[in-house]
């Protein structure tokens, strides 16, 4: 099990040796049950610092905006950024690696190991509570949650509870990092593409009304693309950030600027959306599920990135985010690859 002593001893250290510029983690929400990202620049903050199952987000996020901000600075501080990550964390960063996105002196890994859990599920949690509210929850012993509501504690079997991407998870401890906090558990799990069962037994047609249905919800709040580590082109196909149409805009410069996909929540550029940046992250997604957890319409967006991975497991043999030497699904291809598609 994580000791949070053990790793804001570590934090300490490296602060006050100056061998990162600042570390980011989790700590404490003032408002809510889950923590949220904490930006600990100097010794003294260190104590907020903690680690329990509501530590959900994928703080690797947060390198794309530190890249760009040191892009922008004259005499940028070269030290690399502290960074507490999960297993599914870890190899977002990979991907980076791959990606030559950032570099491995660009960040100090603290990896903490989910062991035989991970984090919540909040609305699993309200289920199964049945909208008791919770004080505290902290890893418990024996692949369980201790639960704290007013009528004391409560011990969940951390499966009740648990993000679906956990329970389908096979990396539950960082596949890299400079300091690893627990213990190096190895699991497997016994079908790491149940979630699509259901959906791949439907005929064309019942996933076309399905995807219909869930797609004609979208409001385009890009609050996926926000939060996905993957999701760092300057410039997204999906929009138009750096071409502002104004009085003066000659037909001939809107005539020259490709537009992919109009910005109106209608169906047909909605499917054009999400299909165009689920293709984007074929062999890249490495199901770290923040972009359902974010979608504030409750979009199971995860299922189109999950077929996705499964089809690159099973046609050519590629996981994405585990080995930062190998090259990336779409830069390299095999003599044995499948060519049935090509016509």
């Amino acid at each position: 099990m994580v000791n949070l002593d053990n790793l804001k001893k570590e934090a300490n250290r490296i602060l006050k040796e100056e061998k990162v510029k600042y570390i980011i983690g989790y700590k404490k929400s003032s408002n809510g049950l889950f923590t949220v990202p904490a930006f600990i620049k100097n010794p003294e903050e260190v104590e907020k610092l903690t680690w329990d199952p509501t530590c959900v987000y994928n703080l690797t996020r947060f390198l794309v905006d530190e890249k760009r901000k040191k892009a922008k600075e004259k005499e940028p501080d070269e030290r690399p950024v502290g960074l507490i990550v999960k297993g599914c964390d870890s190899r977002a960063l990979v991907v980076l690696l791959q990606e030559k996105f950032i570099n491995r002196d660009d960040v100090y890994i603290l990896g903490v190991s989910c062991e035989e859990t991970g984090v919540l599920d909040e609305k699993k949690l309200a289920k199964t509570l049945k909208g008791k509210k919770v004080k505290n929850i902290e890893f418990g012993k024996n692949d369980n949650f201790v639960v704290t509501t007013k009528d004391g504690k409560t011990e969940i079997p951390a499966k009740e509870i648990l993000a679906e991407r956990c329970l389908e998870c096979n990396a539950n401890f960082p596949v890299i990092s400079d300091i690893l906090f627990g213990e190096k558990v190895k699991r497997k799990s016994d079908n790491p593409f149940e979630s699509l069962e259901k959906f791949e037994s439907l005929s064309k047609e019942e996933r076309w009304t399905f995807w219909k249905e869930q797609l004609d919800k979208c409001i385009r709040c890009y609050a996926c693309r926000s939060v996905c580590p993957m999701c760092y082109c300057d410039e997204c196909v999906a929009d138009t950030i750096n071409f502002a149409v104004i009085a003066e805009t000659t037909a001939e410069e809107k005539a020259q600027k490709i537009k992919w996909v109009e910005k109106s929540p209608v169906t047909s550029e909605n499917f054009v959306y999400h299909l165009v940046r689920a293709i984007h992250l074929a062999g890249r997604c490495i199901d770290c599920g923040e972009c359902e957890r974010a979608c504030p319409l409750d979009i199971p967006l995860r299922l189109l990135n999950k077929k996705l991975e499964k089809e690159a497991k099973e046609l050519f043999g590629y996981e994405a985010g585990f080995d930062a030497d190998v090259p990336s699904l779409v830069s390299s291809f095999k003599d044995e690859d499948p060519e049935d598609f090509i016509r």
